[in-house]
């Protein structure tokens, strides 16, 4: 019995087994897929091994009853159309299961082409309950993503005028910062330990400085949609060089950080300085993150389609609460002064710049893993955009 692309797949649960293979063999040859149970225990079990679209359901059945066995499958598989059957030809237990949740109840003698059309017309409400519930989350995920994008859009306006606004303020503090340290270097008068507490300020100040611009930096980043320069390079040498990049933060970690390339020449036309700079990202947090004689390692695989950089971290992993919001700007975990929140949201909006995309899994105690995948041939390239770097 077939419905559009599939067959029909029917469980028939009637103790007379005569009746119940003489009607799986009629079933069976109009093209559906039939199992059988000869009570509802069995029933049961059939569906929790194997789910079906419509469930034909004798009434009276020693042990446990058909209006039973209804409840619980209703409870277990709300999407599984039943269609009860009785050889009692008084309508009240048909009626209680209708109310219950049965599409139908027919009564015995069955004619078979009317028993067919009753499983057409539940297959085909199955389908239609499907295909709502899948058009409700697909305009649940589009309200989302444009209440997101709106979001977005203000927000990188604010962080592009207020990063610009506050670079102005931050160059004449860090000049002033450096005259007077160059004063303070040449005044003898001053008293050894107000120079040491005038040295401590001065170095406060210029730490302090440093790090507003790197938020600055990063804000701009988040605001602006850089140029991309599409080149060909080998994913796997670039992995290497990000390793070697960030060995001085795994040193400070007191962590390693090495890369494990399955593929050695993986060619990749896309963006190398961004994806460095994503790749940087990702171990960078990753070493932040575990602790001291922790690990990071980058791993490179891929097919002909897409090349996928995985980095893989031993840290406490992300609480389940949080893993929906990593991405998001602004969001972080660290202490107050430790991150801006941006570096997770500026990567994931390069890498779906580049056509690819970035996945996060975790676990409490074993540590997160994020997976890079981009296209390894160009989504788009011009003359003056594209450089062959192998010449």
């Amino acid at each position: 019995m077939w419905r559009g692309e599939r067959r029909t797949r029917i469980l028939i649960v009637d103790d007379e087994s005569g009746f119940r293979e003489s009607l799986a063999r009629r079933l069976e040859k109009r093209g559906a897929v039939i199992n059988q149970a000869g009570n509802g225990l069995d029933a049961l079990a059939s569906l929790a091994q194997e789910p079906v679209d419509v469930v034909l359901l004798d009434v009276r059945m020693p042990g446990m009853d058909g209006l039973a066995v209804l409840e619980r499958i209703r409870q277990a598989h709300p999407d599984t159309e039943i269609i009860l059957i009785t050889g009692n030809v008084n309508t009240n237990e048909g009626v209680a299961g209708i109310k219950a949740g049965a599409f139908d109840y027919l009564t015995k003698p069955i004619e078979i082409e009317h028993l067919i059309g009753k499983i057409r017309q539940a297959f085909d409400k199955l389908v239609r309950s499907q295909e709502q519930a899948r058009e409700e989350r697909f305009r649940v995920r589009m309200e989302a993503q444009l209440i997101a994008a709106d979001r977005l859009a203000a927000l990188g306006t604010l962080s592009a005028g207020t990063a610009h606004e506050i670079n102005n303020p931050l160059a004449i503090i860090n000049d002033s910062a450096g005259w007077l340290k160059s004063r303070a270097a040449k005044d003898e008068s001053i008293a050894p330990a107000m120079r040491k507490d005038l040295d401590l300020a001065l170095e406060k100040i210029e730490t302090s400085v440093k790090r507003a611009r790197r938020i600055t930096h990063q804000l701009l980043s988040f605001a602006r949609s850089a140029d991309t320069m599409t080149k060909e390079f080998n994913l796997s040498e670039l992995a290497v060089e990000v390793v070697e990049l960030t060995r001085k933060t795994a040193a400070e970690c007191q962590a390693e950080v090495s890369a494990a390339c399955e593929v050695k020449d993986m060619r990749v036309w896309s963006d190398p300085y961004q994806v460095r700079q994503v790749l940087i990202n990702l171990v960078s947090n990753g070493l932040q993150a575990v602790a001291p004689g922790g690990m990071v390692e980058i791993i490179i695989t891929g097919n002909e389609k897409d090349a996928i950089a995985v980095v893989r971290d031993n840290g406490p992993g992300i609480p389940p609460e949080n893993l929906a919001r990593i991405f998001e700007p602004f969001f972080t975990t660290k202490p107050p002064g430790e991150g801006t929140g941006l570096g997770l949201s500026v990567s994931r909006g390069i890498i779906e710049k580049l056509g690819g995309q970035i996945k996060v899994d975790s676990k409490l105690g074993k540590g997160t893993i994020f997976s890079v995948s981009i296209p390894r041939k160009p989504i788009q390239s011009t003359d003056k955009q594209t450089e062959d770097i192998s010449r």
